[in-house]
């Protein structure tokens, strides 16, 4: 029997209850948590917050939701396929978890464990886990990342928007906690300096059409922005958004050079350090700069840096570790014998001072990891034999 079905003491503590403290801003809101009958209760708030589940439910969880479910008619007369559909309260035994982040939707599918009597238990069904509306997540064990993971998803993270402009075209992004999500972007070429009067009045153009996006992203009560670019045309970009959109200018927070125009200017920036002035504390910027220094490490044959899961597991045990860096494929694909393993690892880690980061496997980050086998360690001290350059990974 399942720890969360135990008695009506415990169901009753999982129930949702009438009164709900909806969260302000963009963050997740932990309602309650009682980790000795291993159930958290939260609300998902925005599209980053089902990405933070999508990575902290794993199989055989227990996870429990309202949800819709066809009931069939066992009338006597009644049509064999006919039936209706109810809203209830239930809970399934996880079987899967899938995130499609292009329709925002977070869908958890398992067993039946809790549900009214006319809804039968063993049946497969699937959980919609729908934005503003609570869900309680029981484990046997919360592992020490997992809870970390929510307390920091709790803490409001204002989105930033980045605009790339060059006098080759534009690009705008919006930071999310899972990677950049490319808003929108346009070609376009300016007549050459020597066509000054064509070109001025090109600019101009130009600039009124990034504005128009951008003010069709940004928002009073927060979006800060960063202006990014190659050469001049991003100063004179915020020049023209201080003379025709003030409320907007006010929210540039800082204009930087960056060697690329368009997207490639975007993740530029991030990997590069160029927006840390603005997004301190922001989970993206923090996993590129780690998997930077990861890189920079390698490529010098630093023995201060391991890859791959055997050379990062003697560097744990050695107490060798300083930064941990998992990608989160490897921790949600890995199977029950697996993730014990790889959370005894981090627990050792954290017992002797070290940190962890999950990256998300949605940006430049975590693609370089898995390139590694998806786990990495900055360390204190030199081990030999556990860094190559890079030229010896191909």
């Amino acid at each position: 029997m399942s720890r969360i079905t135990k008695g009506k003491s415990a169901v009753k503590a999982i129930y949702p209850r009438c009164t709900i403290l909806y969260s302000r801003g963009r963050k997740v809101k932990i309602i309650e948590k009682n980790l000795q009958q291993g159930f958290v209760k939260v609300i998902p708030t925005c599209e980053d917050d089902l990405w933070h589940l999508y990575n902290v439910i794993y199989k055989d969880d227990e996870v429990y939701a309202y949800s819709s479910r066809a009931i069939k008619s066992e009338k006597e007369y009644s049509r064999p396929k006919s039936g209706e559909r109810i809203s209830a309260f239930m809970g399934v035994k996880v079987e899967s978890v899938s995130w499609d982040k292009f329709m925002g939707k977070l869908r958890v599918h398992g067993v039946i464990c809790h549900a009214p009597d006319i809804i039968p238990q063993g049946a497969h069904h699937t959980l919609s886990i729908a934005l503003n509306q609570p869900l309680t997540i029981v484990k046997k064990e919360w592992p020490k990342h997992l809870l970390d993971r929510l307390t920091l998803a709790s803490r409001t993270e204002k989105p930033l928007l980045i605009v790339a402009i060059d006098d080759e075209g534009y690009a705008i992004a919006e930071t999310r906690q899972y990677g950049v999500d490319i808003k929108v972007e346009e070609r376009v070429k300016l007549p050459g300096k020597l066509e000054a009067e064509n070109r001025a009045a090109a600019a101009k153009a130009h600039f009124r059409r990034v504005l128009n996006s951008l003010a069709q992203l940004w928002t009073p009560s927060h979006s800060p922005v960063v202006i990014i670019g190659v050469g001049f045309v991003k100063n004179d970009f915020a020049k023209f958004l201080a003379e025709e959109a003030a409320d907007i200018a006010k929210s540039v927070v800082d204009v930087k050079s960056v060697n690329n125009g368009g997207v490639a200017g975007i993740y530029e920036a991030v990997r590069s350090g160029v927006l840390s002035k603005a997004a301190r504390q922001m989970r993206i910027v923090d996993e590129a700069e780690l998997m930077e220094e990861v890189m920079k490490r390698l490529g010098k044959g630093d023995a201060t840096v391991a890859y791959g899961f055997e050379a990062v597991e003697h560097a744990v045990k050695m107490g060798a570790v300083e930064k941990l860096a998992l990608v989160d494929t490897v921790l949600r694909d890995a199977n029950d014998e697996q993730r014990l393993h790889l959370e005894a690892l981090m627990q050792s880690v954290e017992q002797h001072g070290g940190g962890i980061t999950v990256i998300s496997s949605e940006h430049e980050a975590g693609d370089k990891l898995r390139a590694l086998g998806g786990i990495a360690a900055l360390l204190r001290f030199p081990i030999a034999g556990t860094a190559s350059r890079l030229n010896d990974m191909v």
